[in-house]
């Protein structure tokens, strides 16, 4: 027969009962359950996201690969599993993106839950961390797969097997059903897979009561043994005994693909602390019931009258408390009372500091923005008046040059005025004078 992979992952039982999960002090009976659980997991988002069987058949049998190098309780189920989808729809060449991946898984964590479906903003670092760890989960299975991948599934032969051996369709359907129930178990790690071809088809025949040819038996044609086809018979068998798997919290770095165990936790702690306090006389009546089996006894050994006595006790003690409590809150509310108006004094101080603080902040801004704009208008009233002075310069200077031109005008005028009046005077005078000679 020819082979065309390179099958160097199988492992013996001895192997797989010294497995990691077994040193960290997981149980057998929890790795099958964690095992069953992250398959399924697999196989419910290869369904959301579109993808076809070979895709989700690749995922689980890397995944049993991984956590035969490693420990359920170093890395979480979750994002491995996750992991394991994104690597599978790469190699299977039907790739999906981080985002859509971890989307799927943070949807079905919610529902599986019963968490609120809350919406996984994009931008968030939290989910930036997802997308690291989805990659870092990626680069670690690599790492332990030596970057050997290749996966050959059992399905490619089932077909086969049954066209040679000559069987009812109705088989066929059966047998690769159970191939794909197989890839929850550890067969793909432990047997090769035309040994699981044969496993189903032989297991699907019993069931559907077909006969298969048995002189020479069917399986030696197609390189199988009968103790491994018996044993996939067994397991299987086992696997339809087992309940749903449900998610068992092992992991010490986190519990949750998303976080939300933390919000929950978060929530059952906070409980507590809204529940209001029970008084004094809830207690009574709360601590009433426990004391029947007590009365039962007393009646049984010393009658009513000891349950009376032991009823009035109870009262006594009550009120002794009742008191006793009242006391002490009245002690307690007296010397708190001065705490507590110094703690409200001290912060109504703080505030109308902060408030003065603001109002003196405020009262600057707006002396500078007055300040501001009396500049403005102060520069705007000394152009004015500069260009007033200018022009009442200018007016001036003319005037006066206008003054100066009368004023020679009239100097002129005036000098030929007296000019004539002397003469005039002269020749009078001098006239006199001749006629007094």
């Amino acid at each position: 027969m020819i082979y065309t992979t390179i099958d160097t992952f199988y492992l013996t039982d001895e192997q797989l009962t010294n497995s990691p999960s077994r040193k960290d002090g997981i149980d057998e009976a929890t790795e099958t359950t964690l095992r069953i659980y992250g398959c399924d997991l697999i196989q419910e988002s290869g369904i959301l996201l579109r993808l076809p069987q070979a895709v989700m058949a690749t995922g689980q049998v890397l995944f049993h690969r991984f956590y035969c190098k490693k420990s359920f309780a170093r890395f979480n189920v979750k994002k491995v599993a996750a992991s394991c989808v994104w690597l599978a729809s790469k190699l299977e060449e039907n790739p999906r993106k981080a985002r859509q991946v971890i989307i799927v898984f943070h949807r079905m964590e919610c529902r599986r839950e019963n968490l609120p479906m809350e919406h996984l903003d994009l931008y968030s670092k939290k989910y930036v961390d997802l997308k690291m760890e989805l990659s870092r989960t990626e680069r670690h299975i690599l790492k332990e797969m030596g970057f050997i991948c290749h996966v050959e599934h059992p399905h490619k032969f089932i077909s086969n097997y049954l066209a040679t051996l000559e069987a009812a369709p109705e088989l066929g359907q059966e047998a690769w059903n159970l191939a794909n129930d197989s890839l929850r178990t550890t067969l793909c790690v432990r047997f090769k897979s035309e040994v699981v071809a044969c496993g189903v088809v032989y297991a699907a025949a019993r069931r559907f009561q077909v006969p298969l040819p048995e002189s020479p038996p069917w399986w030696k044609a197609f390189d199988a043994e009968k103790f491994g086809i018996d044993e996939v018979c067994r397991v299987l068998a086992h696997l339809y005994s087992l309940p749903k798997a449900q998610y068992i919290p092992v992991c010490k770095d986190g519990d949750s693909f998303t976080f939300s165990n933390k919000s929950l936790e978060s929530k059952h702690q906070s409980t507590p602390k809204d529940v209001p306090q029970s008084s004094p006389q809830a207690d009574t009546e709360t601590s009433a019931p426990k004391g029947t089996p007590g009365e039962a006894n007393v009646e049984s050994i010393g009658g009513k009258g000891a349950v009376v006595k032991l009823a009035t006790d109870k009262l006594k003690d009550s009120k002794k408390s009742d008191d006793e409590s009242k006391g002490m809150a009245t002690e307690g509310e007296a010397r708190d009372e001065p705490t507590v108006k110094t703690k409200s004094d001290r912060k109504m101080d703080a505030s109308g500091e902060i408030r003065r603080d603001r109002d003196r902040d405020r009262d600057r801004d707006r002396t500078k923005s007055r300040d501001r704009d009396r500049g403005r208008d102060s520069d705007k009233e000394r152009e004015r008046e500069e260009a007033e002075r200018d022009k009442l310069k200018d007016r001036g200077h003319r005037s006066w040059e206008r003054a100066k031109d009368l004023g020679h005008s009239k100097s002129k005028h005036h000098s030929s005025r007296d000019r004539d009046y002397h003469g005039s005077s002269y020749s009078s005078r001098e006239k006199d004078r001749h006629s007094h000679h």
